[in-house]
């Protein structure tokens, strides 16, 4: 900046310069100082710099606005006390106008990034800029990031047009994707999107070039579009591009578990590998890979870690050395909630076969009479689980079979003047009696029927004696179970997700979504089913609603399966078959 006196300029040569931080704006609110200029003039000098035979206001617009009125309003020539800048030096005026202003009124963020801008297109570095202002190097990275967007989107953004989320999530788009925002902004028929959806979009409308491929571009069949101004070419089709990279980590995760990891979990896509998060494991004292996967198409394979949880608990545990070594047990494919609906709808459709057949529920009945069980006090079953599956067990078929027979034996004690609601222990031994004399007037045939439902409604859930007792009577869960809303929204982990995927659509079909999100693969699940459409299909049921159930992950822990498994040797070899005695 000059060193020269100060001197008194007229104001009619001078006008806003285009380095001051806030030329081209609306006029500003002079209210607060015009009565000082209007009685002793304007004591603050101003700078100013000549232009094209003029004086530019670099600092001191609202003072030239405010001589300007009182200039109209006493019909005199005003001067103003002006201090001059060197005219080639547009860095320091720009830095003296940023000063000026933000000592007088903070400026909005974009008046910031434009002057930062202009600030480091002549010449100042990053760390100048953040040193000279007191501020943070990554702030100042920030508002040069915003100050580089479209033109059009910034006019918008300082109209107060669009908010700042909006703003920093289009800092992340391409050139050509700000302007296919714009476009979809001016359309009347379109809305573009803002905040978080814009920055979704953004993400999901990335351009993959072919170096984020692992598979071999010499067999794909997709079209790629060859990119002059860069090194790689562009694949056309996103979606082809993720079919065919979906079976190379598909491909990559078998090899994986050739090698003997015990554990690989791919991240939902777009989803960050925090590495702060997990822990570094060798593979032999249990360490997994994660694979992250990118919008871009970068796929990473993160080997050897293990959460910070499960590490905590193998440092709190007291296990020795060789506890430690040994491979730690896959995690289970079924959450808490999942386990309970799958084990509350396999207890409906027990119950239900049980009812139809006394002759193995009376000889089930016998053998908790002997054994005991955690509900032989005996009390009836009441379900404890969510709202929606209690909602999804209290509307299936085998709900409305088993209320059925409800009715039927409370009709046979009504016939005998006796009330009966089910299974209410209280204690009065005149109540018991009451039943038993009832039940002494009952033919052989009613009272199985009766021990038949008391058996039903005394059943454990998630027992192996629910695995048991639908073994034995052959039940078809098909036919007292539907794929319904309740099993999506508990259906979380994604291997057990790919492999329904595979088991209803094919190995090949799995392989191809393996990267999608589980929303997205339940979606396939669900066109493949029509589920709630006309012609939906009933012959499909996942694998823990087979009889024996299965689990989907080898050695991960499956409720039912495993519940099976425990039993399974005492039903399979030397059956005899189920007494024929069936309900009346």
């Amino acid at each position: 900046m000059s060193k020269n006196a100060l001197k008194y300029l007229p104001i009619d040569d001078m006008h806003v310069s285009k380095l001051n931080m806030r030329h081209g704006r609306k006029p500003p609110n002079i209210d607060d100082i015009y009565p000082s200029v209007l009685k002793s003039g304007v004591l603050k000098p101003m700078l100013v710099r000549c232009e094209d035979g003029k004086w530019g206001v670099v600092a001191g617009r609202r003072r030239l606005f405010a001589l300007r009125r009182k200039e109209k309003e006493t019909e005199k020539r005003q001067e103003a006390p002006c201090v001059i800048m060197a005219p080639d030096d547009d860095a320091a005026a720009v830095e003296a106008s940023i000063i000026e202003n933000v000592g007088v009124e903070p400026p909005t963020e974009m008046q910031q990034y434009e002057a930062f801008a202009r600030l480091a297109k002549k010449g100042r570095s990053v760390p100048e800029i953040a040193d000279y202002f007191g501020v943070d190097e990554r702030d100042v990275k920030r508002i040069l990031a915003l100050a580089s967007l479209n033109e059009g989107v910034r006019k918008l953004y300082a109209a107060e047009e669009i908010d700042a989320s909006t703003i920093r999530a289009l800092t992340l788009a391409t050139k050509a994707q700000q302007e296919e925002w714009l476009r979809l902004y001016r359309d009347d028929e379109t809305q573009a999107p803002m905040g978080r959806q814009c920055r979704a979009w953004v993400a999901g409308g990335a351009a993959i070039t072919t170096d984020k491929a692992l598979f071999d571009l010499a067999v794909y069949e997709g079209e790629i579009a060859a990119d002059l101004f860069g090194d790689f070419g562009v694949f056309a089709s996103a979606d082809q591009f993720w079919e065919a990279q979906s079976r190379a980590v598909a491909e990559r995760m078998d090899e994986y578990r050739e090698k003997g990891w015990r554990d690989v979990t791919v991240l939902e896509r777009g989803a960050f590998f925090h590495s702060w998060d997990y822990e570094k494991r060798s593979r032999a004292k249990g360490g997994r890979v994660f694979i992250e996967i990118r919008h871009d198409g970068t796929v990473t394979f993160h080997e050897g870690y293990v959460t910070s949880a499960e590490a905590r608990k193998l440092k709190n545990g007291k296990a020795g050395e060789a506890e430690a070594d040994a491979p730690q047990a896959v995690r289970p494919e079924m959450s808490g909630p999942m386990a309970d609906y799958v084990a509350l709808h396999r207890h409906a459709a027990s119950r239900a076969e049980l009812v139809a057949k006394p002759g193995v529920a009376m000889r089930l009945m016998i053998a908790h009479a002997i054994a005991g069980s955690a509900l032989w006090q005996v009390r009836a079953h009441q379900p404890r689980a969510r709202e929606a599956t209690r909602e999804s067990v209290e509307a299936s078929a085998a709900a409305a079979r088993f209320e059925e027979r409800r009715v039927a034996v409370a009709e046979l004690f009504s016939a005998h003047g006796v009330s009966f609601e089910g299974v209410d222990q209280n204690g009065d031994d005149w109540r018991v009696c009451e039943i038993f004399a009832a039940l002494l007037k009952m033919s052989d045939e009613e009272v199985l029927n009766v021990a038949a439902l008391v058996m039903a409604e005394t059943l454990e859930v998630g027992s192996a004696t629910v695995e048991a007792a639908l073994h034995v009577t052959g039940a078809k869960l098909g036919a007292w179970w539907t794929l319904d809303e309740a099993f999506f929204e508990l259906l979380r982990d994604k291997r057990a997700i790919n492999a329904m995927v595979a088991s209803l659509a094919g190995a090949t079909a799995a392989k191809s979504v393996l990267t999608d999100t589980a929303k997205a693969q339940k979606a396939v699940i669900r066109d493949r089913m029509n589920l709630g459409g006309e012609g939906a299909r009933e012959c499909w049921l996942p694998a823990w609603m087979a009889t024996p159930p299965r689990r989907f992950v080898d050695g991960a822990a499956c409720p039912p399966a495993d519940q099976w498994a425990r039993i399974a040797g005492l039903f399979e070899a030397g059956e005899a078959p189920a007494p024929a005695i069936e309900a009346a």
